[in-house]
């Protein structure tokens, strides 16, 4: 799910790594919008805003959203950053600090969520940003720009255009592409959806400490993936010695 590259990839991994951060950002989203009133998984329409105070010359207010925006891109920027370094160095931890990394995010503002929000509320949506922009150069680097599972304006463009070119593809081989594509879209709207619900049903019981909720989820996908990698390398080492 997380360590499968190139050409060793196929769409049951994409499948896998989609329905796992899609949900994981759609908790996200709906408990960080529940807690600061601010959205937390995406910047389109905090660049609105942000655009909106510089023509009122009201700078001091447009610096905030331009923080969230910052936020957002930097969370992007240092993934893709590790990544690279890491790639060079020990292939094996590649993908899984970044996602440790964003667990260790979440758990932070679910632990310390009341207290950061009577500080500094925009901090807590900055911390949010930071990490869902993480995920999702994350989720982009392992797909191959596949998956995005943090907002879901690009998944209803890309559905829409897709949906439409079914009709214009009779045949088999480009029909069964563009089925298998859809329903990866679908897949990911279903479980942002799906986090949506379990966020807000959350929210309503343990206010931003629900948060631990995705912060689990990424741990308990990490210890998945390396249990079947260590199964994997198991049943091959059994076939050696079979064959020897």
């Amino acid at each position: 799910m997380f360590r499968h590259q190139g050409k060793t990839r196929t769409l049951r991994h994409n499948k896998k790594i989609a329905s796992l951060l899609s949900f994981v950002a759609g908790t996200v989203n709906i408990i960080g919008f529940l807690s600061v009133q601010r959205l937390t998984t995406n910047v389109t329409g905090h660049f609105a805003f942000f655009i909106d105070d510089v023509f009122k010359l009201q700078f001091a207010r447009s610096l905030v959203y331009f923080f969230y925006i910052a936020s957002f891109f930097l969370g992007s920027f240092a993934v893709s950053l590790s990544i690279e370094a890491l790639s060079r160095r020990n292939e094996r931890f590649v993908y899984s600090i970044p996602t440790l990394t964003e667990s260790f995010i979440l758990s932070v503002v679910a632990l310390t969520g009341p207290a950061l929000i009577a500080l500094n509320p925009d901090l807590v949506a900055c911390m949010l940003l930071f990490a869902m922009g993480l995920q999702n150069a994350l989720v982009t680097r392992i797909s191959g720009a596949m998956v995005r599972t943090t907002h879901l304006t690009g998944l209803f463009t890309d559905l829409g255009i897709e949906l439409a070119q079914l009709w214009f593809h009779p045949q088999t081989g480009q029909q069964t592409k563009l089925v298998a594509t859809i329903r990866l879209r679908i897949r990911i709207i279903a479980y942002f959806f799906a986090g949506g619900i379990v966020g807000g049903i959350g929210y309503s019981y343990g206010s931003i400490h629900a948060l631990l909720i995705p912060a689990i989820l990424l741990l308990a996908g990490l210890v998945y993936d390396n249990a079947k990698v260590r199964l994997a390398i198991w049943k091959r080492r059994q076939n050696r010695m079979k064959n020897a």
